[in-house]
């Protein structure tokens, strides 16, 4: 595999049963948000794409990928990796970005970069974007779906509207 963000597995489980990467989105020279994108078991360059968002703000997107939607879980209450039997990506490629910058692997290089409101997380999470798309540029005609919980609630019609708005 020549894309240097492919996790072909987690320690201590069986691999990944469809490419998965972990990597970096470049929002500028000092800013990057860590994501992690599994893609769809079923047929990947015709499902979907749902761009996933924990919200807090400050809570990881990590933790949707490993507690509650990702392809291996760890329950509640439990101190093992298991196969999740209903992972979402069954029928769709899912991106778990962490967002804002400085939240879980996210990287924030200045102080100035640790400084967010809802219009720059949207800038800098429609960067993320793009970066995304020039990694993987096979999934661009993929149908989009951004979604999230929590204060994500604010992070994806935001995101939807800086989409909208520069394309």
């Amino acid at each position: 595999m020549s894309n240097p963000d492919y996790m072909p597995q987690l320690p201590t489980v069986e691999p990944f049963a469809s490419l998965t990467y972990s990597g970096y989105l470049k929002v500028t020279d000092t800013k990057a948000l860590h994501y992690t994108f599994t893609e769809s078991l079923d047929n990947p360059f015709k499902d979907p794409i749902i761009v996933w968002f924990n919200g807090g703000p400050g809570c990881s997107s990590m933790m949707a990928f490993m507690q509650e939607s990702g392809p291996y879980i760890v329950d509640d209450g439990e101190a093992f990796v298991k196969e999740n039997p209903w992972p979402w990506n069954l029928r769709a490629n899912v991106a778990y970005v962490e967002s804002p910058a400085g939240v879980g692997y996210s990287i924030a290089g200045t102080p100035a970069d640790l400084q967010q409101n809802d219009d720059q997380s949207a800038k800098d999470n429609y960067a993320a974007m793009l970066t995304f798309f020039e990694k993987f540029p096979q999934f661009k005609s993929n149908e989009l779906y951004i979604a999230g919980e929590s204060y994500a609630g604010i992070y994806v019609p935001y995101l939807s509207y800086e989409i909208y708005t520069n394309n």
